[in-house]
């Protein structure tokens, strides 16, 4: 089976796809692989390191896109690309297939078998093969490290003989992976943390971690199947954002991670709410690209609001670029070697298994995710 990998073009984004040390486990199960010239170089991994693992490179982009059985990539392709891809060939990469409807259109048209990073299930078979958790993982300890870089206090408590240095406080809203690995880290750090979820259930796992939980009664709340948390009412929202003013209020460091895939990131920092903090403080968003958490928050920028900074964090975890591109790739080659057979050494699609069933979003000429396709034609 032809194996293709080629270089990430969303710039400035230095992640990359594949790593000589899992370049090997696909050269080892029996794959023919080619990566583009320069593919690890963000990550300062040479064209030699992955020849030496028994890949081979090439400089001819679409010439390996066009023949390729199998193309693995970090994010969506490009258009022409996709387009350029063969029929029956599998493309596996993260795709945002809600927003990305042309392109999903575009890949069944193409006749392109296309799985979705985002939408494999998050059972305990899949655990290792969860980009989304790794890759929060990540961002949830770049927005501390961040924040502490901006904010002009410490964050553990200290005794000089000048007098006692007052731990910084930081609030951190939402405690799926991204806001328990801030949690952590913030900890870690030295600083007083406090979270804040919808879902009651996480209550023991943020305490776990030395912060205390933030309880607010909303009534009827939850989590979805995946473990997302479910979207509130305006009503139970108005609620939320009145308790999390009292505690933005005391904190040095709001750090907001709450996120509803395939749809607008919940509004839960307002204007008001930052009229009410100290200035100085340092508001992170990591729900920025996706609509936003915080009232005023930019892609990348940083915003000031009543003398609070606001950092909209695009893709935090580029930031750990070495360390994001080990775990996606080993989560990508974890999932490939999963459907490998050793005997005709290629990848089996079997459309009966439930990972394939939940990250399979076209197939045969046809969009044949549900979910998708009710999103793209909602009379169905």
């Amino acid at each position: 089976m032809q194996i293709f990998v080629p270089r990430e073009t969303h710039s400035p984004d230095p992640r990359v796809a594949l790593l000589p040390q899992q370049a090997e486990s696909l050269v080892l199960a029996g794959a023919n692989l080619q990566i583009e010239c320069g593919l690890g170089e963000s990550v300062y991994a040479t064209n030699g390191n992955y020849t030496e693992k028994g890949a081979v490179v090439t400089e001819d982009r679409m010439g390996a896109l066009r023949v390729a059985d199998m193309v693995l990539r970090l994010n969506p392709p490009p258009p022409q690309e996709a387009g350029a891809m063969k029929s029956g060939s599998i493309h596996i990469s993260h795709l945002d297939p809600f927003r990305n409807t042309d392109l999903v259109s575009l890949l069944a048209k193409s006749g392109v078998s296309a799985i979705s990073m985002e939408l494999i299930p998050r059972t305990t078979l899949a655990q290792k093969m969860d980009a989304l958790s790794s890759q929060a993982n990540l961002a949830g300890y770049a927005a501390v490290i961040v924040a502490a870089g901006r904010l002009k206090k410490i964050f553990p408590m200290m005794s000089t003989p000048a007098g006692t240095i007052a731990p910084a406080r930081v609030f951190v809203i939402g405690a799926g992976v991204a806001g328990l690995q801030a949690i952590a880290t913030a900890k870690r750090l030295g600083a007083v943390v406090e979270a804040f979820d919808t879902r009651p259930v996480v209550e023991e796992q943020v305490k776990s971690l030395g912060a205390r939980f933030v309880k607010v009664d909303l009534g009827d709340t939850g989590q979805t199947k995946d473990g997302y948390a479910k979207p509130l009412t305006e009503e139970q929202l108005g609620e939320q954002r009145d308790a999390m003013a009292r505690h933005c209020a005391s904190a040095d460091v709001v750090i907001t991670t709450a996120k509803l895939f395939g749809r607008p990131a919940p509004r839960i920092v307002t204007d008001d709410m930052l009229q009410g903090m100290a200035p100085g403080s340092i508001v992170v968003d990591l729900a920025v690209e996706s609509g936003g958490n915080v009232e005023g928050s930019e892609v990348d920028e940083e915003v000031v609001r009543h003398g609070v900074r606001i950092l909209g964090l695009a893709n935090p975890e580029g930031r750990a670029a070495i360390d994001a591109s080990q775990v996606y790739a080993s989560n990508l080659v974890n999932f490939v070697t999963h459907f490998w057979d050793e005997g005709q050494k290629s990848f089996q699609m079997d459309t009966e298994d439930e990972l394939i069933q939940g990250s399979l979003i076209t197939h045969g000429g046809e969009i044949v995710n549900e979910l998708i396709r009710k999103t793209m034609e909602p009379g169905i």
